[in-house]
This record gives structure tokens, sequence and C-alpha cells, in this order.
């Protein structure tokens, strides 16, 4: 698996990243993880304007999916279009929240092919997914990714978790947000320090930790 990070600020684009996307490839395959605020901007430089093959939406925070919404546009009024339906794993409203982001009394099923997400093992593409609820206010979901051998964890967002244990355990790479800083009151059940991710990816077993 080939792991490009798109993005990976928090809650707002920052002057030298957009927010939340990561894309992982193999076989020829392109998942992505997430479409947070400017990483549309990012995926043309390093992999091409059609480039995914599908998409999974952790949850429906706009750091994590705004630039989902203008995707419809690059698909739906390509000059080679319109591009086929795409499919996208998402927690359920997902469709509702990104028609009502667009501003449109329509539906994106000329777009994308929503499926909804619960906990549970699947494929998409060559990869064999697992996902689980993490810790965080709103509907989320940790992956797991794993694929000739070899595993990718992503947390999402989430404070700490047993679930979050469980799609880290024994992970070649485990990619974790660390939003919070250490020593200091941060409020309950909605992110990491780099404190807590580290001791997540030693309790997991992971082999290497990217915050």
């Amino acid at each position: 698996m080939r792991l490009t990070v798109l993005g990976c600020a928090g809650s707002f684009p920052g002057p030298e990243s957009p927010c939340s996307a990561y894309l992982v490839e193999a076989d020829g395959f392109r998942l992505l993880i997430d479409f947070g605020s400017g990483s549309l901007s990012t995926l043309q430089r390093y992999a091409g304007l059609h480039a995914p093959d599908a998409i999974l939406l952790t949850h429906l925070h706009c750091d994590h999916v705004l630039d989902a919404v203008t995707y419809v546009v690059v698909r739906r009024y390509a000059p080679d279009g319109p591009y086929p339906p795409l499919p996208v794993y998402a927690p359920s409203g997902a469709p509702d929240r990104l028609m009502a982001a667009y501003g449109d009394d329509g539906t994106m099923d000329d777009v994308y092919q929503f499926y909804g997400l619960q906990p549970g093992t699947f494929p998409i593409g060559p990869f064999t997914v697992t996902v689980d609820r993490v810790n965080h206010p709103v509907e989320t979901y940790g992956v797991r990714l794993e694929h000739e051998g070899r595993v990718l964890c992503y947390s999402s967002d989430t404070a700490p978790c047993d679930a979050l244990l469980r799609l880290a355990q024994d992970a070649d790479v485990f990619l974790c947000e660390a939003s919070y800083l250490d020593g200091v009151e941060n409020p309950p059940d909605l992110h990491l320090t780099g404190r807590e991710a580290g001791e997540a990816a030693t309790k997991a077993g992971a082999g290497r930790l990217l915050l």
C-alpha cells in the first residue's frame, strides 16, 4: 500500500496543509479516506483530479467532508463527463449533509453511490476494510486497511477507546490524530494528545506511528 497525506490540518486548513484527506493506493486502485477542506487542491497535485476509485468518509464534520461537496462540480460538469457515480462509504446521513452544503434541492445520485457504514469488515477494491465506532461526538469510524499481509490503521478523530486499539492491533502503520496538547485541561471524548496516541500505538503493538 502507498499512503499519500493530502491534508492533515484539524478544524480548518492551515497555511501549509488542507484538512484531513488520505489517499491509499494498491494494485492500481485509489481509495480516498476523508475529503477535508482544501484537499481537492492537493489531490490534483499528487494524483490527479479524477484519481479516486472510491471514497470513505469517517464522519461528517466539515474538516473531513467539505471538498466532497466541491467535487460534485468536477464530476458532474467535466468537459469529458459526466463521470459515472463514485462509490462513497460514509456514516448515515451523508447524502443529506452533503446535499445541504451543496445548496440544491436535488440529489447527488448521478455523482455518488452511497453505502452506509456500520461496524464490520468488507472489501473496497483490493483492500479488506474494517471499521468501528470510535469516541467522538458524532458517528465516527476508525479504519483498518489490509492488503497482502500489510496493515494500515487510521484513527479518524477520537478520544481514547478500546475500538481504536482493536483497529490498530499489530498495524504496520498507525496514522493517528493528535489534536490536543498534553498537560492541559482538554474537553473529554473528542480528541487525542500526542502522548495518548503514543500510548495507543504501544498498547496495540503498531510498527510505526504517524501523528
